[in-house]
């Protein structure tokens, strides 16, 4: 059975999508009071940018970087303990199964590594990998369920692979790339396409059991699925190119609710209980709203744009941006704890930013492009991961080239 549903036209953007990324200056807010932040335990530094999200797992901490390695610290003291070579960066978290590792690279393939070696197990070809554009930024992380992982590539198609072997139990194709992670309720999986359609399949024969089309807007017609869909409450949430964010029923595949933002994507979403947290880019806010209706409980500024996910312990939420500040957020009331700085932000920020983290007068002059602005995002240390949490650390990678673990206070 397939089903889709168009809902009212988007309001058009009024600047051009090519300059989404470069969002006004935002004002920071000083909050009356915060909590203690947590102090500096170490750092490790690799020659390149750091997309994939740090996972913790047997006393170390793993990560793959855009230099194509994939690393193994030590979670006490940051020293390495094995790098793994793969032969395309790696912009995809890993997912951890008994004394596996299983991680996708820009090469195709996704990998299955001994946990505790480093040494390659077995290792699954697509038919090759693709970026959509250059504000695609993460590969499809691989998910384990049952015994199998399931994953999107830039071929276009969703991969269900057995853990055992690396073999193929089924590939779904759907019209354009496949970078968001998928999500699993019951039998269904769910995954967006930059062919702009959510899809529900099978997870154990891979069968289509519904397909949602986005509405669509000017600057991105399809409506293009990037972000990874969060699952609660028998809906499927998922944000869009074309500036909505989506409650899909999970069962019939039909819009509950809409959520429309003026400037941006809400390509982050997480669910705990019955509250979805949704993280946008131009708009710049974190929200927290119900999940039967999208009405709003709280919405926190963050100050710029949020492309990484939020992890949460207790009533504390961890998000960062792509300025290069990482944000403790009371998840209650929507208030900022503290926030923590990368190394980048500190020594490059006054290039392109003021005092009070507005753009410079002259930006456009200095960043003339989109593209170019990734440039300045990775010089400041994005967080386009998100953060790892333990009883005693915060661990979160950067685009600084630098693995962060912070002691909680």
């Amino acid at each position: 059975m397939t089903s889709s549903i168009t809902l009212r036209p988007v309001r058009t953007a009024v600047v051009l999508a090519l300059f989404l990324y470069l969002p006004c200056g935002a004002q920071v807010d000083s909050p009356e009071s915060k909590t203690a932040p947590p102090t500096p335990a170490w750092q490790y530094v690799v020659n390149a940018p750091i997309i994939s999200s740090p996972v913790v797992s047997n006393q170390s901490v793993y990560f793959g970087g855009l230099d194509s390695q994939f690393y193994a610290l030590d979670i006490r003291s940051g020293a390495p303990k094995w790098k793994f070579a793969a032969h395309g960066e790696i912009r995809s978290t890993a997912a951890v199964g008994g004394e596996k590792l299983y991680f996708v690279s820009g090469d195709g393939n996704l990998y299955c590594l001994d946990l505790t070696s480093g040494k390659e197990v077995w290792f699954f070809r697509t038919q090759g990998e693709k970026k959509h554009d250059f504000a695609d930024y993460h590969q499809s992380s691989p998910i384990l369920y049952n015994d199998r992982l399931y994953f999107g590539s830039g071929d276009g198609n969703i991969y269900a692979i057995n853990t055992s072997d690396g073999s193929l139990a089924w590939k779904f194709t759907t019209g354009d790339v496949v970078h968001g992670t998928p999500a699993v309720d019951g039998n269904r999986l769910f995954v967006g396409s930059f062919d702009g359609y959510l899809y529900a399949l099978d997870v154990t024969t891979g069968a289509l059991l519904w397909k949602f089309k986005a509405v669509g807007q000017r600057w991105f017609p399809k409506g293009e699925f990037q972000g990874s869909p969060a699952v609660g409450g028998g809906l499927v949430f998922i944000g869009s190119r074309d500036f909505n964010l989506y409650a899909v029923d999970q069962e019939k595949g039909y819009c509950h609710w809409n959520k429309q933002f003026t400037r941006g994507w809400a390509l982050v979403n997480r669910v705990i209980d019955t509250i979805l947290y949704t993280g946008t880019s131009d708009d710049r806010v974190l929200i927290a709203a119900r999940l039967e209706d999208g009405v709003e409980k709280w919405r926190a500024k963050m100050h710029f744009n949020i492309f990484g996910g939020l992890a949460t312990a207790g009533d504390v939420g961890y998000v960062g941006t792509l300025l290069g500040k990482l944000y403790a957020v009371d998840l209650k009331s929507g208030t900022e704890l503290w926030a923590f700085s990368t190394d980048g932000y500190k020594k490059n920020r006054l290039k392109y930013f003021k005092e009070d983290d507005s753009f410079r007068d002259d930006i456009f002059d200095i960043v003339p492009s989109n593209e170019a602005f990734v440039g300045v995002e990775f010089e400041v240390g994005a967080f386009f991961s998100t953060p790892a949490l333990t009883d005693k650390y915060i661990i979160v990678t950067s685009t600084d080239g630098t693995v962060y673990c912070l002691k909680k206070s």
